[in-house]
């Protein structure tokens, strides 16, 4: 019940026992039973009236607290709601630095793998494939070589040969222990390497350059007439190769 209806019913009963006092003042129509009797009907509508605006306040006061608890748990939801998401976040950042740390890992582990991994190479215009050992100990005799250090460059290529017997880098291999050697002036060992060079791989690039250098060992050998034929199996072996114009001219006088 309103508060409006409320004042409206206790301005009823008011008005009503006016009109019974005005009654019994004024020598009223109704007996005194009478009276009586609608004054406790008074009453009682107006402690009905209270009775249910009393129930009415406790069902409001209830109401409230049920709205103030609600409110608490929808602002406990949302505080938790943050929470989540501040743990979604903080995961998501720890997810993404294991898979960084992942990556890193699997590279790392690529990375060391390929050092031992064979690998496909070129040299001298040849593709094969070499062990990245073998690789770097031939560029690493190579590059003694080039620095003019015949005798250690030498021993490197020696090793090499012995460790790696079957490698492509073989005819090079030969080829430049043999320029070595010659460079040293031990022609013999020269001439024994240039020959193995044409004899295991006759179609190298480097095979008419090895003939070639057969034929100048050959004459620091004083052997004159090895020289001539060397020459000349050169120039019909390689006729258009660049070491063939050479052997031409060296032939011509060594006649």
């Amino acid at each position: 019940m309103t508060l409006k209806n409320f004042r409206t019913s206790l301005g009823a009963v008011a008005c009503a026992l006016a009109c019974a006092m005005a009654f019994n003042a004024h020598a009223a129509l109704f007996e005194d039973d009478e009276a009586r009797k609608a004054i406790l009907e008074l009453r009682q509508r107006l402690d009905a009236t209270t009775t249910e605006l009393r129930k009415s306040g406790d069902e409001t006061a209830q109401l409230r607290r049920s709205l103030l608890e609600l409110s608490g748990q929808i602002d406990q939801l949302r505080g938790e709601l943050a929470r989540m998401r501040g743990q979604d976040e903080q995961f998501g950042r720890e997810l993404a630095e294991v898979q960084r740390m992942q990556k890193d890992l699997s590279q790392g582990v690529n990375d060391r793998l390929s050092r031992f991994e064979p690998s496909k190479v070129s040299v001298d215009g040849r593709e094969f494939v070499a062990d990245p050992a073998e690789k770097q100990e031939f560029d690493a005799a190579l590059a003694v070589l080039r620095k003019g250090e015949f005798a250690p460059a030498q021993i490197a290529f020696t090793n090499f040969l012995k460790r790696y017997p079957q490698s492509g880098y073989k005819a090079p291999a030969l080829f430049w222990l043999g320029n070595a050697q010659y460079a040293l002036r031990n022609y013999r060992d020269a001439l024994v390497n240039f020959r193995a060079l044409v004899a295991a791989d006759p179609e190298h690039v480097r095979a008419p350059e090895a003939v070639l250098a057969v034929a100048n060992c050959q004459v620091e050998l004083k052997d004159v007439k090895g020289a001539q034929k060397t020459l000349a199996d050169l120039i019909k072996a390689y006729p258009q190769s660049e070491a063939a114009s050479v052997a031409k001219e060296r032939l011509a006088r060594l006649k």
